[in-house]
């Protein structure tokens, strides 16, 4: 998906295939993002609205308004970060695996900023749904006042209808998003363009000069002001999580074409009506349309925020598998809602705690308004954390001398910070929402990972060299384990150690089988495993074999199909005298153990929610025999 250059002319088919792509994208990537006009100007104008707004004031917001799209959007993720893709695969995981290839030294920190990163993310995922919807609903009572009482209960149904579908998939509905928000940015452009008309001096805007003296001029109010600034890039995060679902050209040529061009315009719209009407700056979106076409465009405002929620849900989605495969989170219930496209996925576990989340937002902060301000600090939280891994990306895999990387880099990463100071100035408004979420989906996946290297070290000691079991078992005697027909396959993480599973079989029926394999599960730090890699196949006696088998973080994880493809490929077994073996463990927590007793209860409460292993690797369930063993950790 990721396409380079290339001199060969484009085709017409070419240039369809663009076409939808990059409308496609308009829906899934731009969807975010396209909601802002709803409520960034309006926030952006109370700080300065108390005495009166200046003429100098509203023109040097719209030129910050500007130039914080331009150079965060259109610079950094458009046409920088698009290019530093895992095998066209985006995102803050993405990114994290392939660093962690070539991280030297400093892997521990990359790990640590790449959870952060992929916490707020999850964050904004909570309240991305609640605002949207909340912002689009509240113009019923620009319609009628009498509706205002009915816009939290009207947000919170809408709010669970989406979360409902879910299970079904967005295979059907997606074909409508593109379309639905390509309409929604061209009504946004001729808002603006048709109040641009009411004061022209707003198109001075485009002089960044005027940015640069409003924050000069307003002094530490312009750094309050400068974190509702940053609500107009809100969904830039998604241009590069999504990368790997439309490819870069696509995304760019939206971006060009039709996003940046409508967003530019409808600021400029917002700041000549209130130019003209000051009073319009308690609302400026929606006062830019006649009565007649309230209505109409409150509906079209909450289909666009039903859009941008549905995409925000379905990239947490995303981001959730990429963490179990990584290592991150423990094995949950991933149901394919696709025959066609593995992309298109539900996991009703997240499902349920973004809805619970989603919906303790919205009756907690009542408004758009109050929400607002919880908003800014996870979205740029994450791009300061992305910034700061782009920085080891281009030294690392572009050979970026420091020099340059610092040049370059420096600038932007220091614009991030002070958006990122200007935004915790509002922790305790509601920007401890964004933190504590931030926080808590941290600890849970260091926790996991911490968890999971300790216990795997604790089990090591006690294990048996796979090689010493086999030569021992392989012997011929009196005391030989009785050999009975058939094909056993030990599911362990540890390859160069027999499985406790085997060992316990061993023990209680002293039998074993007339082939056996040991399989391992690797999942490579790559969106998809190459077909010429996916397979190791070792023979390790007459009756022992050790399989690999790999996939990327992006794939489905169906051991079934995978072994179907390998007896194809010339291991020959029959399926239907195989018996799958898994180990459980029960954990037990032990004060002494490398982690604090609190974070040993939340990972055994972790592993006792994931889900069971035979479910997730798609293994055959009449097939599966369970040996447990006790571990103290």
């Amino acid at each position: 998906m990721n396409q380079e250059n290339s001199e060969v002319p484009a085709t017409p088919k070419d240039f369809r295939s663009l076409f939808w792509l990059g409308l496609g994208s308009v829906g899934v990537v731009y969807g975010d993002i396209g909601t802002s006009p709803l409520y960034a100007f309006r926030e952006a104008l109370k700080p300065i609205a108390d005495g009166g707004i200046l003429r100098e004031e509203i023109i040097g917001l719209i030129s910050l308004i500007i130039w914080t799209l331009t150079i965060i959007v259109t610079l950094k993720y458009v046409l920088f970060l698009l290019r530093a893709d895992n095998e066209g695969e985006g995102g803050t995981l993405s990114l994290l695996a392939l660093l962690s290839k070539s991280a030297a030294g400093h892997g521990a920190l990359l790990m640590i900023l790449g959870l952060i990163g992929a916490a707020l993310f999850l964050g904004d995922s909570m309240i991305t749904p609640a605002l949207s919807v909340l912002s689009a609903v509240e113009g019923l009572k620009l319609v009628t006042p009498d509706l205002e009482r009915f816009i939290v209960p009207i947000s919170a149904g809408i709010l669970i209808a989406i979360f409902a579908v879910q299970s079904h998939g967005t295979g059907a509905v997606a074909k409508f998003f593109g379309p639905i928000t390509a309409v929604w940015f061209l009504v946004m452009a001729l808002g603006g363009v048709f109040h641009i008309a009411d004061d022209f001096g707003i198109l001075s805007a485009f002089n960044p000069w005027h940015a640069v003296h409003f924050l000069l001029r307003e002094g530490f109010l312009g750094i309050i002001v400068l974190g509702a600034v940053f609500l107009t890039v809100t969904g830039a995060e998604a241009l590069y999580a999504d990368l790997g679902h439309f490819g870069r050209r696509p995304i760019q040529w939206a971006w060009f074409v039709l996003v940046f061009p409508a967003l530019v315009l409808n600021y400029l719209g917002q700041g000549a009506l209130v130019l003209k009407h000051p009073e319009a700056a308690s609302d400026p979106f929606f006062l830019m349309f006649p009565e007649w076409a309230l209505l109409p465009v409150v509906i079209l405002a909450t289909a666009a925020t039903i859009i941008a929620s549905q995409a925000v849900i379905t990239g947490a989605f995303s981001l959730v598998r990429q963490a179990i495969h990584l290592g991150f989170l423990p094995r949950m219930q991933i149901l394919f809602t696709s025959e066609t496209h593995t992309g298109q996925i539900y996991l009703p576990t997240v499902n349920a705690l973004l809805l619970l989340g989603v919906l303790a937002l919205v009756m907690l902060f009542q408004s758009s308004e109050a929400l607002a301000t919880a908003y800014g600090i996870s979205v740029t939280g994450a791009m300061v954390v992305t910034t700061i891994m782009a920085f080891s990306f281009v030294r690392s895999r572009w050979g970026w001398s420091m020099t340059t990387a610092v040049a370059l880099l420096s600038p932007l990463f220091a614009l991030e910070l002070v958006f990122l100071g200007a935004n915790m100035l509002k922790v305790h408004d509601g920007g401890y929402v964004p933190v504590l979420f931030a926080a808590g989906f941290t600890v849970v996946m260091w926790t996991w990972r911490r968890g999971t290297a300790i216990l795997f070290a604790k089990t090591r000691h006690a294990d048996v060299p796979l090689a010493a079991f086999i030569a021992s078992i392989e012997k011929k005697s009196e005391n030989a384990p009785v050999s009975v027909a058939g094909t056993a396959i030990f599911l362990t993480s540890d390859p160069e150690t027999a499985p406790a599973a085997l060992l316990h079989n061993l023990k209680h029926n002293h039998v074993i089988h007339d082939r056996n394999i040991i399989l391992t599960i690797k999942t490579v730090n790559r969106p998809r495993a190459n077909e010429e890699e996916r397979f190791l196949v070792e023979q390790l006696s007459e009756r022992f074999s050790r399989v690999e088998i790999r996939f990327g973080f992006m794939e489905n994880q169906n051991v079934s199909k995978a072994l179907a493809n390998l007896r194809r490929g010339g291991l020959k077994f029959d399926i239907m005298s195989t018996s799958f073996y898994l180990g459980r463990r029960k954990l037990v927590p032990d004060a002494k153990s490398g982690m604090p007793y609190w974070q040993d209860r939340l990972y055994i409460t972790l592993a006792n929610t994931a889900t069971d292993p035979s479910d997730y690797f798609r293994l055959p369930a009449n097939r599966v025999v369970e040996l447990g063993s006790h571990v103290i950790i």
